[in-house]
């Protein structure tokens, strides 16, 4: 005949942890219902003042939100990749919106590159030679600022307080200022994006020095081993692939923002999205917006496949 299953008995202190955990996990939903209330109470304040500001238009405008998406739709599919390619469009009424051969940058004479990969490469270069500036300062810097590799208070602070400085401000700030200093172009785009990059890889690495195993520098230490051989063979072998990792990371991000600051006059692919995007160039837009996700997901694999040949295949095979 079938038994119950009676659940055992809690004894006095198995019974005051029971008790415990359930006025924890009675508290953690009620923190749960004033935290989500309190979102709610925002999100319906900042519709209320944004439909307040455009003088009761935000309500009003909100079921046209994806017209735009609408407006990019050009009238043949295959105009994404005529203007990819600078390939003559049938459609061509001698106006800027279709005049796709006249960006062809010639590298002979019937051999050419199209306009916005020539772009994409300049905008790639913008973010691969800031993003190198940053990994050489900020490598420099993270051992200056790291508390088991620099004792010294006095050098310590000040260091930290710059690389604050540095990643203060977004990278599009600081290009509109040296855009207003050395002109457009793309000289302005790299001193931003480094200057940023220098203060953010600088943190990232100093936090993963701080992380380290001392006892090689130790070792080194009780050898007669000055600071500089203690960090280039103590140190850097243990934190040089986290230091890669954060690189490459950082080459991704810095090509969007390399096509951010393009489009403030920073050159590259960004100004001639913003132009596209402004003048209603349907073809134009989503070609480049496709030619931008084909890079950033080529970076990324690039990233992944860098990162195994530095740290090996054994580090990604599962146990």
């Amino acid at each position: 005949m079938p038994t119950s299953m009676t659940p055992p008995q809690l004894g006095e202190n198995g019974a005051l942890i029971e008790r415990h955990w359930q006025q924890l996990a009675n508290q953690r939903m009620i923190y749960s219902l004033l935290a989500l209330g309190l979102l709610l109470t925002v999100v319906t304040g900042s519709l209320w003042f944004a439909n307040e500001t455009n003088s009761g238009k935000f309500f009003e405008r909100l079921p046209h939100f994806f017209d735009f998406v609408d407006d990019l739709l050009p009238r043949d599919g295959m105009e994404i990749w005529r203007a990819l390619f600078d390939l003559p469009s049938p459609y061509d009424d001698g106006s800027f919106k279709y005049n796709y051969p006249e960006g062809r940058a010639y590298l002979t004479e019937s051999l050419y590159l199209p306009e916005y990969f020539h772009k994409m490469i300049e905008t790639l270069n913008i973010a691969l030679t800031s993003t190198g500036i940053g990994l050489v300062f900020g490598f420099a810097l993270s051992f200056l600022a790291a508390k088991n590799t620099m004792a010294n208070a006095w050098i310590r602070g000040p260091v930290r307080r710059l690389m604050e400085v540095l990643r203060a401000f977004p990278e599009v700030v600081i290009a509109g200022f040296f855009l207003a200093i050395l002109s457009l172009g793309p000289i302005p785009a790299v001193i931003a994006v480094s200057i940023h990059t220098i203060g953010a890889l600088g943190k990232m690495f100093y936090e993963v020095i701080e992380n380290a195993d001392m006892k090689a520098e130790e070792g080194l230490r009780a050898v007669g081993a000055n600071w500089f051989e203690r960090m280039w063979f103590g140190l850097v072998p243990q934190v040089l692939p986290n230091f890669m990792s954060y690189f490459l990371l950082r080459l991704e991000i810095n090509v969007r923002a390399s096509t951010i600051i393009g489009a403030v006059g920073g050159g590259g692919i960004g100004e001639l999205l913003r132009l596209s995007i402004g003048q209603g160039h349907e073809a134009k837009t989503l070609a480049i917006v496709l030619l931008l996700l084909m890079t950033i997901i080529a970076v990324d694999q690039f990233s992944a496949w860098l990162r195994r040949r530095l740290v090996g295949e054994q580090a990604f095979q599962t146990i």
